[in-house]
């Protein structure tokens, strides 16, 4: 009897197949806790088959930012290159296509957003470059359609609404698949929407922390850690580095800490500690029954928190990932606790919206204020932090 030889058929696109696994395991881990035998092993396949697709793991990261990136570029030329004077449905269509692939791809928002110092200067160079001529083609469209505004004024809101697609990779929320996708790019459009304040008249109000008498050894540590790690990323600062920055010797900042995941932990529970008072106070402050006025004040204790320290920016790039691992349930514990605070006064305030599509929407508040704070395009601006309150209330509807 004959045998016929079986044929294994190779998936068609292999290199996307392995570049979506590692994005999975990377959003999951971090770039620095996956290798690429684990990878490989995720993929089926061996390490030698995955090397024949990439030169190495800052490769294939690469690859998952820049197929990102293109498909953005497509979606703006098919949508806007023509048009003159953009029409609404022209918007919403390129809305609606962005929204759709965060929704299809929420592992590759999350690695744009968190993962992209890890990347060659080149490819960074590269993505900045593209990234930020998609974004000015935005804003020239939305000058078209919103003539009043000013070019950093149209920068600054699409890049908040670049926040709201970003801010799928943040939580693990789902709903179905089409309402996920109109439901931000409802809140897309209110961002895009939104009147921002007038400047203010006289010199702006200082948030920054007084200084009263010199600082402990160890404040002095934390805060130099908290200052390295925001620049340069968790992995890329050595307890030396930190050291230097305090003016001792790396080894004395064993002294105060006993590793640098120590380190991470204090400064994301000094964070969380912030906002939970932060929290406490704008609800204690509220008139009850007055759910909206406390949603707003909530609001405004966040930005003044995040804006007030780099511990709230800190813990957000490093994250339970680094933590001691005895710490991390607690820390996410307090973040969901916090979060659920909000979802419950949203969904008070707004009763047509469910629990998760509040959440949805939570979490797309909170991330154009974490994203616009990182961005040296616009964190600069004199009066940031009533802008992003502004936007923040205009995509929670509480205006």
């Amino acid at each position: 009897m004959r045998q016929q030889a079986t044929r294994v058929r190779r998936p068609r696109d292999r290199k996307s197949q392995l570049a979506s696994v590692a994005a999975e395991l990377f959003r999951a881990r971090g770039y620095h806790g996956v290798g690429i035998n684990e990878i490989a092993a995720a993929a089926g396949v061996t390490g030698p088959a995955l090397y024949r697709h990439f030169a190495d793991k800052q490769s294939i990261l690469a690859h998952v930012l820049l197929a990102g990136i293109e498909d953005m570029e497509q979606a703006t030329a098919a949508a806007l290159d023509a048009a003159e004077v953009p029409t609404p449905e022209q918007v919403e269509a390129l809305l609606r296509t962005l929204a759709a692939k965060s929704v299809e791809r929420r592992e590759a928002a999350a690695l744009w957003r968190w993962e992209g110092r890890h990347l060659s200067a080149e490819d960074q160079r590269e993505i900045r470059h593209r990234s930020g001529a998609v974004l000015r083609s935005w804003a020239a469209a939305l000058r078209r359609i919103r003539p009043e505004l000013a070019v950093p004024e149209s920068e600054l809101l699409c890049w908040a609404g670049m926040s709201v697609f970003g801010s799928v990779s943040v939580h693990h929320t789902g709903i179905a698949k089409k309402r996920f996708a109109d439901l931000l790019v409802e809140l897309a459009q209110r961002v895009l929407r939104v009147g921002l304040p007038e400047p203010a008249a006289g010199p702006q109000v200082n948030h920054s922390p007084i200084a009263l008498g010199r600082p402990s050894r160890r404040e002095q540590v934390l805060a130099a850690a908290t200052e390295l790690f925001q620049r340069h990323g968790f992995h890329a600062v050595s307890m030396e580095d930190i050291g230097a920055a305090t003016g001792i010797a790396g080894p004395s900042v064993y002294r105060h800490f006993p590793s640098k995941a120590s380190l991470l932990t204090a400064i994301c529970q000094r964070a969380a500690e912030r906002l939970t008072l932060g929290a406490e106070y704008a609800l204690r402050t509220s008139a009850p029954p007055d759910e909206r006025e406390a949603l707003r004040r909530l609001t405004e204790s966040y930005v003044h928190t995040l804006t007030g320290s780099a511990e709230l920016t800190v813990s957000f790039t490093g994250g339970p990932l680094y933590v001691d691992e005895r710490d991390r349930a607690e820390l996410v514990r307090i973040q969901r606790d916090y979060v659920a605070q909000w979802v419950r006064l949203l969904t008070t305030v707004r009763p047509e919206l469910g629990a998760r599509e509040a959440k949805i929407t939570v979490h797309a508040a909170l991330t154009i204020a974490n994203d616009l704070t990182r961005t040296r395009r616009v964190n600069g601006r004199p009066q940031l932090a009533a802008e992003l309150v502004r936007m923040m209330t205009a995509v929670l509807d509480i205006d």
